[in-house]
C-alpha cells in the first residue's frame, strides 16, 4: 500500500486547490454548504490526478529509469508492479468519476474532461511540442472551472485568463528544468524535449510571465471587478504577485529549480509566505467590501 500511495503523489495534490478559487471569489468561503461541495471537489480531483499519475508512471516506466529523480519512483523502481498500478488506477479513476457525477452532471463532465485530457497527454500529447504545455495548462483551466461549477457560480473569464497563463509559466519552467538537467539524454526521456532549448524556453516564458502579469493586473484594476466586490483594493496585491513569479524565475536560474512546481511551493519559505499573504490579502479585501455574494445555483 504504501508504494501505491507514494506512486499518487500527494505532494501534488496543492495544484488541486485551485478548485476553491472561485468559491472564495464568489465571496461564499465560510458558508458551510459551498464549502462542503468544494472539498470533496478537491478530494475527487486528487482522487483523479492520482489515477493520472499511475497510468502515466505505467506508460513512462522505461523512460522514467533514465531520469536521475524519477527512478525512484516505485513503479520504476520496481517496488510497484505494472499490473497491480494500472488495475488501482481503473478502480480509482471510476470511482472518483462515479462520486463527480454524484456531485452534478455538470462538474462530472468537468471531471471527465480533465481526465480524458489527461489521459490523452499520458499516451500522445506529451510527445508533441507546445502542445504538451498547453494541454498541461488546459488541466489547470478544467480545474478552476469544475471549482465554480460545483457550488454553481459562473466563472470569471479573467479566471481562465490567469490560470492557464499562470500554467504556462509553471510548464516552460519546468520543460526548461529538464532540459538542462538531463542535457544529453533529455530527448530519450521525453521526446518533445528534443524540440525544445534553453533559448526557446527562456523567450516563452518571458512572454507568459509578462501576459501574466499584466492579466493579473487588468483583471483587478476592470470597471467590471471594481463594480463587482464594490472596492477598487484588488490591485493592492499585486506586489504579492510580483514578488512570488520573480522568486519563482530566481529558483529556476540561480538555484537551478524548477521541475516540479508543487515541491517548490511546499518547501521554499519565502514563497510560501508570499502565497498565503497573497491569499489573505484577497480574502480580506473580498469578504470586507460591499458587493453582493454570488448566487449560487446547481
Amino acid at each position: 500500500m504504501k508504494p501505491l500511495l507514494v506512486s499518487l503523489r500527494p505532494h501534488q495534490w496543492t495544484k488541486n486547490l485551485l478548485v476553491f478559487a472561485p468559491l472564495a471569489l464568489s465571496k461564499h468561503l465560510f458558508e458551510p454548504e459551498p464549502l462542503v461541495r468544494a472539498v470533496l471537489a478537491f478530494l475527487l480531483f486528487c482522487g483523479l490526478s492520482g489515477t493520472v499519475y499511475l497510468v502515466n508512471d505505467v506508460v513512462d516506466v522505461e523512460r522514467d529509469r533514465l531520469h536521475p529523480r524519477k527512478r525512484l519512483r516505485p513503479i520504476a523502481s520496481g517496488a510497484l508492479g505494472a499490473r497491480p498500478a494500472a488495475l488501482a488506477a481503473v478502480l480509482l479513476g471510476l470511482g472518483c468519476l462515479a462520486g463527480s457525477f454524484g456531485l452534478g452532471l455538470s462538474f462530472g463532465v468537468a471531471a471527465l474532461v480533465y481526465l480524458v485530457l489527461n489521459l490523452a497527454y499520458s499516451f500522445k500529447l506529451k510527445e508533441i511540442v507546445i502542445v504538451d504545455a498547453i494541454a498541461l495548462a488546459l488541466g489547470f483551466v478544467v480545474r478552476a472551472v469544475a471549482g465554480a461549477l460545483v457550488i454553481g457560480v459562473v466563472f470569471s473569464q479573467w479566471l481562465l485568463i490567469c490560470t492557464i497563463l499562470l500554467a504556462l509559466f509553471l510548464t516552460f519552467c519546468k520543460r526548461r528544468h529538464e532540459l538542462t538537467s538531463l542535457e544529453a539524454s533529455a530527448s530519450e526521456h521525453r521526446k518533445s524535449l528534443e524540440e525544445y532549448s534553453p533559448y526557446l524556453l527562456d523567450q516563452m516564458i518571458s512572454v507568459v510571465t509578462a501576459s501574466c502579469l499584466m492579466a493579473y493586473a487588468s483583471y483587478t484594476t476592470a470597471p467590471e471587478t471594481i463594480e463587482k466586490y464594490r472596492t477598487d483594493r484588488l490591485p493592492w496585491t499585486i506586489p504579492f504577485v510580483l514578488y512570488g513569479i520573480f522568486r519563482y524565475l530566481y529558483l529556476v536560474h540561480r538555484r537551478e529549480l524548477g521541475g516540479s512546481p508543487s515541491d517548490i511551493l511546499l518547501t521554499d519559505v519565502p514563497l510560501i509566505l508570499d502565497v498565503v499573504l497573497w491569499a489573505l490579502a484577497i480574502v480580506a479585501i473580498v469578504y470586507t467590501a460591499q458587493g453582493a455574494p454570488m448566487p449560487l445555483g446547481r
